[in-house]
């Protein structure tokens, strides 16, 4: 079974308590995320993240610690999810490939929280307690 890595950037606005979601483009519709994807070959966690989320949502991103780690089993593939705070830097919002990306939106917290009920305990403690494990890359 291949292992796939999967990075997504939790972007929050405090002052509005909203998070950055995309609209992946699917087969039936749009379905709602974080901006990420998946890492590529020689890149790093970190780098994926920062990558990933200038591809979706044109934004230049300063990751800090790692918010969560889930996986999950697909059929063909064993994919395990983590999940960076990320604090905007520079860039302009923009959709850069519309066949992937239909829209970008800052959704309300509670919102977002019903999307992602794959985090049992919520985004709220994320953003607001900044509950985090260390992030570290060692190079040699």
């Amino acid at each position: 079974m291949k292992r796939v890595d999967v990075v997504y950037a939790l972007i929050y606005d405090d002052t509005t308590s909203k998070v950055l979601m995309v609209g992946n483009r699917r087969e039936h519709g749009s379905e709602w995320s974080l901006p990420g994807g998946a890492r590529e070959r020689g890149e790093t966690l970190g780098q994926a993240v920062i990558r990933e989320t200038f591809e979706e949502t044109g934004l230049n991103v300063a990751i800090d610690n790692i918010v969560a780690i889930n996986e999950k089993f697909f059929p063909h593939a064993h994919a395990v999810f983590f999940t960076f705070g990320a604090r905007i830097i520079g860039g302009e919002q923009s959709i850069n490939d519309p066949n992937e990306i239909t829209d970008i939106r800052w959704i309300d917290i509670k919102e977002a929280e019903n999307i992602m009920d794959y985090f049992p305990n919520g985004v709220q403690c994320f953003v607001e307690q900044r509950v985090a494990a260390p992030y570290y890359f060692q190079a040699d």
